[in-house]
């Protein structure tokens, strides 16, 4: 969930809404909850790789699980490659697209190696990423005297912010928040994921929510919203107005291994959800192997890692996070429903929560941006006629 995100995301939800920022973060959060809490219950009853996709399966039907699976496949790829290229864009400008071919090779490689040593890499990126965002928010809150709080003291903006742009700026603060549901796509692989998914879930979600409150806190001090709307770097440019410039190649250099960090997740989590599909023929049945030594599904992520690839090389896809975000909370929706299927006995959440992760799940995705929403309303109907397709019954010769 701490990944590039973080360094990218506060920027475009503040030009959407502007000095409400705050609110937009706070609305983002409580659909993360809401999320966050289906999500734990179902993956503690069915504590299988997969997902919403097995969720949507087991507790809605065929159809609604595929289309969970579908959306987060194809989404969570073309974050793959986002991430790819936002990660060669600071490491190695002008030489994107070979760099970015790389970092996915790379990480492919060590995934096929077992979630183990995955798992050991993720926690040095976190770590060193922490430390970064903990310098920007001791240099924002407490840097140059001469900074005046931004919320209070902003130049006006264009236009009025209105009720539509708080949740379009919640619905791009979310796509920080997006990760948890990783978790629980590594289901099979997680010791007593009855008690320990729900706990790492929770305890994720809580830091994370700390961590970007202050981070927002610090951006707005440090820096006016208009001008942390306009920023292409909004956390290096937080430093740079507090007095602590030197910290701003730190910053960089977290943003680098933060997007590095998301792409590890990011593969790691894809790939399951082929596994699951593939197991239940919704992709093709030869993904579904598993090595009997390691116990990773090798294909699944051989795959997933080629699908990237081929993306990076035809298409930038660093503009797609509006899709990807289209596309997690359609996903999250049916996580949602599926979780109002519960029984007390399963360990049922209160009911206002997915109904309002539901509710708050759709709103946000139809206040993406347009273009964002016609792609993968597009995306969808594309994976819908797939679907018919291959589930429609073969005529017999005569």
């Amino acid at each position: 969930m701490i990944g590039a995100g973080v360094f990218a995301a506060f920027a475009p939800a503040a030009a959407a809404a502007h000095e409400w920022l705050l609110l937009s973060l706070a609305l983002a959060a409580v659909v993360a909850y809401c999320n966050a809490t289906s999500s734990a219950r179902l993956a503690a009853v069915h504590p299988e790789s997969g997902g919403t996709y097995v969720y949507g399966r087991r507790r809605l039907g065929p159809l609604w699980g595929y289309l969970a699976g579908w959306g987060f496949t194809v989404g969570k790829t073309a974050s793959c490659a986002a991430m790819a290229l936002t990660f060669a864009v600071y490491v190695a400008p002008g030489h994107e697209r070979p760099v970015a071919v790389a970092a996915v090779a790379a990480l492919t490689l060590l995934n096929l190696f077992g979630v183990q040593r995955s798992a050991g890499l993720a926690r040095v990126i976190v770590t060193f990423v922490l430390v970064v965002l903990a310098a920007v928010i001791v240099a924002g809150l407490f840097g140059d005297d001469r900074v005046t709080f931004g919320w209070f003291a902003h130049e006006p903006f264009p236009a009025p912010v209105t009720a539509w742009d708080v949740l379009q700026g919640g619905g791009l603060l979310f796509f920080a928040f997006a990760g948890y549901a990783r978790i629980a796509t590594l289901g099979e692989e997680v010791r007593d994921p009855a008690r320990t998914i729900p706990r790492a879930i929770g305890i994720a979600l809580g830091v994370t929510l700390v961590v970007y409150l202050l981070v927002a806190l610090a951006a707005l001090r440090a820096l006016k919203p208009e001008p942390l709307a306009r920023s292409t770097a909004p956390l290096a440019d937080v430093v740079r107005e507090a007095g602590a410039g030197w910290l701003a190649p730190v910053v960089q250099a977290g943003a680098a291994v933060a997007a590095l960090g998301a792409l590890l997740a990011l593969l790691l989590g894809v790939s399951r959800t082929v596994l699951a599909m593939a197991r239940e023929r919704d992709l093709p049945g030869v993904l579904a192997a598993v090595d009997p030594v390691r116990q990773v599904p090798r294909r699944a992520e051989a795959a997933v890692g080629v699908a990237v690839i081929v993306l990076l090389l035809v298409a930038d896809l660093r503009e797609a996070i509006g899709f990807s975000s289209f596309g997690v909370l359609v996903y999250y929706g049916i996580a949602n429903a599926s979780a109002l299927t519960l029984g007390r006995e399963e360990g049922a959440p209160p009911r206002a929560v997915p109904v309002l992760g539901l509710v708050l799940c759709l709103t946000l995705a139809a206040t993406l941006p347009a273009a964002s929403v016609l792609a993968g309303l597009a995306v969808f109907a594309a994976g819908l006629a797939i679907y018919l397709v291959r589930r429609r019954p073969l005529r017999r010769l005569p």
